[in-house]
């Protein structure tokens, strides 16, 4: 059984995997509804709607996105259909919760049946609002090939990049984070 276990190790380690046991664990709702001490009104409210699924396509993101100028926001977008997207849920949740005060986090909800979204965010309760996008004309707007999708502002509300799938860990998130967003 430990010569069994070791060369598991050993695979995930050599496939570039981890064998930290946080790296893909989900943070309860709980967890995630926690207020952030400091946190300005504008991202507190953000914070306020834990997995909330909102209308309004394009119009309604837009507005979103104009309202949090002044701030860095992270957008990612996913479905309850996308095992890549679940994989990477619990690495916005908690770099959400780190940041929280500073940088704003948002979600795009893709092609989804909103029965199925609401037990993803569930299971991955996000300390963050998502955008319903029924027939991708948000998400289309990005020139985004398949899920997940990271799109990245800076303070300015300039897009600085479109990250094409899945974060691997969530060390690699928090660098793009530095890097394109919080700059």
């Amino acid at each position: 059984m430990l010569a069994l276990s070791a060369a598991l190790v050993i695979g995930i380690v050599q496939a570039g995997g981890s064998t930290d046991a946080k790296r893909s664990r989900a943070l309860s709702r709980t967890q995630v509804a926690k207020p952030i001490a400091g946190t300005p009104p504008a991202l507190a409210a953000l914070r306020s709607a834990v997995s909330d699924l909102r209308d309004g396509g394009t119009t309604a993101f837009d507005a979103q996105l104009r309202a949090l100028r002044g701030y860095p926001v992270v957008v990612n977008a996913w479905a309850s259909w996308c095992a890549p997207c679940e994989f990477e849920l619990p690495f916005f949740q908690r770099q959400a919760l780190r940041r929280g005060a500073k940088v704003a986090f948002l979600g795009i909800n893709v092609r989804d049946a909103r029965s199925a979204a609401r037990r993803m965010a569930a299971r991955y309760p996000m300390p963050y609002p998502s955008f319903v996008d029924r027939s991708s004309d948000i998400i289309e707007r990005f020139g985004a090939r398949g899920l997940p999708v990271t799109i990245f502002y800076d303070a300015a509300g300039t897009r600085q990049m479109v990250h094409q799938g899945v974060f691997s860990s969530e060390q690699d998130l928090s660098q793009a984070i530095d890097r394109y967003a919080v700059r």
